[in-house]
């Protein structure tokens, strides 16, 4: 019989909110927000601080030989779905390129920077966020090299494991690229800010609870670059409407980088259930009950130790990121994984399926009743270059 890791008993989403500790923002004016934010469930919820006790490697050493029997089926079923570079978009590809010469470069700038006056602030605040969680590509790098079995051992690791994770990295790369440069040239943010809040995020790290474990890892990957790829498509709609047909292109190519990712991740937990069944089953309980937090939570300015929060009701809002969507996320991956139909499951992973296929009701009811609650306007006056801001 093959043995299940225990995890610690399933709750509900708690959809109350923490203050997340000073560690990454974009203010030059301090601003006010009604305490009473629009709810937006777990995965944009604020962590609690670092400095909590964090699990570190609960994965038993025994299941070390399933992700290295894996490895054979990774390179077979993952390593596949990297672009290779010759194929893949570049940045330049987007952006007035200055090697076409002084005038067609300043024309192709003006022309963006035209462009760009039909969107609002608060769009810009949503879309610097965006490009914020893009931009803090070596923290992720890093928490996936800490996952046990699946590491990059020594930078340049033949595993495919490793493989897939550094040419995931190179992928995801150019996103921040493309929206740094973008909103660079733009000249709707104060971009010294960005800067500051970057160095910041990038120093805070992320504490996402994986304890160093690729079952967790696997599970909030899958789940975050469904939610990431929901985001940058309902920016690129806004684009259209806001009338930049070319950042509209940008957000949804971006947007579909994130869906072939999220294929790739949702690929090995369909392949965990199938060999680890158990284990697997209470891996993505475990990640429900600590609920799925965007990584860049700790998002800090060095003033503002509240800005996730107005980042979060801000996408609330704008109908970028809301609690329905993480409804609907959580709703497709029992559908995807049909978790409702796994059979065999012994002991705690039996409770932990009962519970993770009976949370979508749950979890539509605390949406229904954020709705409910008042938000008053939150404005991001600081992040703004006052010259040219609509």
């Amino acid at each position: 019989m093959m043995q299940t890791t225990s995890f610690s008993q399933f709750n509900i989403p708690s959809i109350v909110r923490e203050s997340p500790p000073p560690a990454t923002t974009i203010h030059r004016r301090k601003t006010t927000l009604s305490r009473r934010l629009s709810l937006v469930l777990a995965v944009a919820s604020p962590a609690t601080s670092p400095s909590r006790h964090q699990v570190t490697h609960s994965m038993p050493p025994e299941k070390l030989e399933i992700f290295k029997s894996l490895e054979p089926w990774v390179s077979e079923n993952v390593l596949p779905l990297r672009k290779p570079v010759e194929k893949c978009w570049q940045p330049i590809e987007f952006l007035p390129d200055p090697s076409q010469g002084p005038e067609q470069f300043e024309e192709e700038v003006r022309a963006l920077r035209q462009r760009v006056l039909g969107l609002s602030d608060e769009y810009f605040v949503m879309l610097v966020g965006n490009m914020l969680t893009e931009d803090a590509l070596p923290t992720y790098q890093t928490v996936i090299n800490t996952w046990d079995g699946v590491r990059d051992e020594t930078g340049s690791s033949p595993c495919p494991w490793a493989i897939w994770t550094r040419a995931w990295t190179a992928e995801e790369n150019r996103h921040g690229d493309l929206l740094r440069t973008y909103l660079y040239l733009s000249g709707r943010v104060d971009m010294l800010m960005v800067e500051k809040t970057l160095q910041y995020l990038i120093g805070a790290g992320i504490d996402i609870g994986l304890e160093n474990n690729p079952y967790l890892g696997y599970v909030y990957a899958s789940f975050q670059e469904r939610a990431t790829c929901s985001s940058h498509g309902n920016m690129a709609r806004l684009a259209i409407k806001g009338g930049d047909p070319m950042l509209a292109r940008i957000c949804g190519t971006i947007a579909a980088d994130e869906k072939r990712h999220e294929h790739v991740y949702t690929r090995i937990v369909e392949k965990l259930l199938e060999v680890d069944p158990n284990a697997t089953m209470l891996a993505i309980a475990h990640m429900m009950k600590k609920k799925i937090i965007m990584p860049m939570h700790l998002i800090y300015d060095g003033q503002d130790p509240n800005i996730f929060e107005h980042f979060s009701a801000i996408g609330e809002r704008q109908g970028i990121y809301t609690s329905r969507h993480y409804a609907e996320i959580l709703e497709f991956f029992i559908t995807r994984w049909k978790l409702e139909k796994l059979e065999g499951l012994i002991g705690e992973a039996r409770r932990a399926q009962d519970y993770v296929c009976g949370l979508p009701p749950r979890v539509r009811k605390l949406e229904s009743r954020a709705k409910k609650i008042e938000t008053r306007q939150v404005k991001f006056s600081w992040i703004f270059n006052k010259q040219v801001s609509a």
